[in-house]
């Protein structure tokens, strides 16, 4: 832990026990040394967590599997992406609960950290699918308890005014952490452990920083919120009548992610089947593509969070990346070289820069039960980020068989679905 000076200078000084986390996040502005080290413990999840997913798992199950490779990626996928929705919500209730001395979100970020680095250690020495699948689903449920912690953090410490320009700086460390994984995986690509043990060992690294200077809430236990079978089936689950801002927001996030999904997840095939590229050499091309599509992510979320700020609107900005996400996604469909399709990557970029800062920003300012259940809810609206990763694999599979195997036709179902998620957060109404 820092010493009380270090910390009053890092985030200003603690909140009394009990006091209102939201009301003093109002009461004083976060410290940029504060907002630069989340903004890193974020980055090292990512480079931990998005890897394997680009690249790392579709090089396993060749390597394990290849007579079977597509649906062998799908299911450990799919499953893996199960687990990550069922422990995002359930570890935000009990990081709302925590009473430790340590504070009620520390703990997760450092055992989630640590149990990541546990399954992406399963991952690199499997012998079977089975064992992938084993690994995939263990670093899923960890990484995602890390994930409900970072994600409370946001609507813990930092104020309302500074939530677009603090989402944008988040929504740098995916893009951020996309490339140093996915360069990682092509510098380290003759070592399968190091792979996928240097990136978890950042992001354990980065969770520590953070956990030091985090000025964490402590619960009293007298004020901790019951927890029985009724609360483990809320951690799942909130009521759309009586919130409908968070539902349309919700909405709009899975239809965004359910293209975003089969983007990310068929890529690899994408460029071996239609573009015509040698498997070895698939690894540079999407540390390329990723690498164009993160600059354009880390320029466009600052600049569209810090105008989301400073014009007071959300939705504008949601509903305009979601369309333009659309038009990136066709871009690929059609695209007849990979020049074409790095320009669309690019384009992507763009839209999930300004989406994503924009979004997170306004879910967080609609959050229900703010000051209690900030970790749920969080949890909750996460499951609109990671069920599409195992409906739409699961999916896929129907679509490429009815297509003849077309990846163009994937795509384009893809870019309808998102087209629709612009619409869905057309009726928001508590944000403008």
């Amino acid at each position: 832990m820092i010493d009380d000076e270090a910390e009053v200078a890092m985030r200003g000084p603690p909140l009394p026990a009990g006091a209102h986390a939201d009301a003093a996040s109002h009461a004083r502005r976060a410290g940029w040394p504060f907002i630069v080290i989340y903004g890193m413990a974020y980055m090292g999840l990512w480079m931990a967590l998005l890897p394997p997913i680009l690249v790392g798992l579709a090089m396993r199950v060749r390597e394990i599997a290849p007579a079977h490779a597509t649906g062998s990626l799908s299911l450990v996928v799919g499953v893996g992406a199960l687990i990550a929705l069922f422990g995002n919500p359930f570890f935000g209730r009990l990081s709302d609960r925590t009473t430790s001395r340590f504070g009620m979100r520390r703990p997760w970020l450092v055992v989630g950290a640590s149990g990541g680095m546990m399954g992406l250690a399963v991952i690199a020495t499997a012998v079977s699918v089975p064992q992938l699948l084993l690994g995939w689903c263990f670093t899923q449920l960890a990484c995602n308890a890390q994930l409900a912690a970072l994600a409370a953090i946001l609507a813990d410490q930092i104020p309302a005014s500074q939530r677009g320009t603090v989402s944008g700086i988040v929504n740098i460390s995916l893009p951020l952490g996309m490339v140093g994984g996915t360069f990682l995986v092509e510098a380290l690509a003759d070592s399968t452990l190091a792979m996928f043990l240097v990136p978890a060992a950042i992001a354990l690294a980065g969770a520590l920083l953070l956990a030091w200077v985090l000025p964490d809430h402590r619960l009293a236990v007298a004020r901790r919120p019951r927890y029985g079978w009724r609360e483990f089936l809320g951690s799942f689950w909130i009521h759309p009548l009586r919130f409908p801002d968070f539902s349309w927001a919700w909405s709009s996030r899975f239809l965004l992610y359910a293209g975003v999904s089969l983007l990310m997840t068929y890529q690899e095939f994408y460029l071996i089947g239609q573009l015509g590229c040698a498997p070895a050499e698939v690894p540079h091309r999407i540390f390329l593509s990723t690498l164009v599509q993160s600059c354009m992510v880390a320029v466009f979320s600052v600049l569209a969070g810090g105008l989301s700020d400073a014009l007071g609107r959300r939705k504008v900005f949601v509903s305009g990346a979601a369309l333009v996400y659309a038009l990136a996604l066709l871009m690929i469909a059609f695209a007849a070289s990979y020049p074409w399709f790095l320009a669309g990557m690019a384009v992507a970029g763009i839209a999930q820069g300004v989406y994503l800062a924009a979004d997170l920003a306004l879910v967080t300012d609609v959050l229900p039960e703010r000051e209690t259940h900030a970790a749920r809810n969080l949890g909750i609206f996460n499951i609109a980020s990671v069920l599409p990763q195992s409906l739409m694999p699961a999916i896929a599979p129907g679509i490429l068989s009815v297509s003849g195997g077309s990846y163009a036709v994937l795509f384009a179902v893809a870019a309808i679905l998102v087209a629709l998620g612009a619409w869905a957060i057309l009726p928001v109404r508590g944000v403008r």
